[in-house]
């Protein structure tokens, strides 16, 4: 006689998987420009942009801000574990403004990172269209057929003999598009836990992509507004914080 056996559905067992809990970073969040229009911040690496969907993950750089400013939003976001600048609009006026310079792409934005390998040209573009990866999500992925336009142009900064440190300029702003790109031509970004090999993976201790400039036109006063905060790395690794200013 065949023995039955419940479901775990029928037995009344939760087969809901955990959540996945975000790491939460301790280091408090810089204000490098404040007024009452907006501020600019260096977010720190390993906290969110935005609270995450979870309960648990609600930590976040825009939820801390709202304590001290109430009203803050998000007009664009840094992924976890990449930190660096944004700026956070104060008030509805502020952020449709602003939302209006990122669509129209008079935002000027630049990173630093530190990838496997020596990349050959001093300079170059990567012009590859990226699109979302829905059997491998959240990732994205290179293709050609349903993929949207996107561009990244480097500048190499330093070599040694195994890293390069570059600058890097996204003209368009795709989810993981500067780490998809690097991937793409054989240098993928350190610490990458989505797109880096192994080897990558395990040459730095955290993401090796920092925010390093953004710059703008206030969105009420119409001048040219830019912060510059440099990287926590060097060609050899991590270093201590360096001086943030803007200007």
């Amino acid at each position: 006689m065949t023995e039955f056996k419940p479901t775990a559905h029928e037995a009344g067992r939760d087969t809901t998987p955990p959540p996945y809990i975000v790491p939460h970073s301790q280091q408090a969040i810089p204000i490098l420009y404040e007024d009452s229009d907006l501020l600019i911040v260096d977010k720190p690496h390993l906290l969110l942009s935005v609270p995450g969907r979870h309960p648990i993950n609600r930590d976040s750089l825009i939820s801390r801000l709202s304590i001290r400013y109430p009203g803050v939003t998000a007009v664009h976001r840094l992924d976890l574990d990449t930190s660096g600048l944004l700026v956070v609009p104060r008030t509805r006026e502020a952020l449709a403004e602003i939302s209006r310079h990122f669509q129209a792409r008079r935002v000027s934005k630049e990173y630093t990172a530190l990838v496997w390998g020596q990349v050959a040209d001093d300079q170059g573009e990567i012009d590859l269209a990226i699109a979302r990866d829905w059997i491998n999500r959240p990732k994205q992925k290179i293709c050609s057929d349903t993929g949207k336009p996107s561009l990244t142009r480097y500048q190499v900064l330093a070599r040694n003999p195994k890293h390069t440190l570059l600058r890097l300029i996204p003209v368009t702003g795709r989810s993981h598009q500067l780490r998809i790109h690097l991937r793409e031509i054989g240098h993928p970004i350190l610490g990458c836990d989505m797109y880096a090999h192994p080897q990558a993976l395990r040459a730095a201790p955290r993401l090796m992509l920092h925010a390093t400039r953004l710059g703008f036109t206030h969105p009420r006063l119409g001048d040219w507004l830019q912060a510059v905060s440099p990287p926590p790395f060097t060609v050899d690794g991590l270093s201590t914080i360096p001086h943030r200013h803007t200007d």
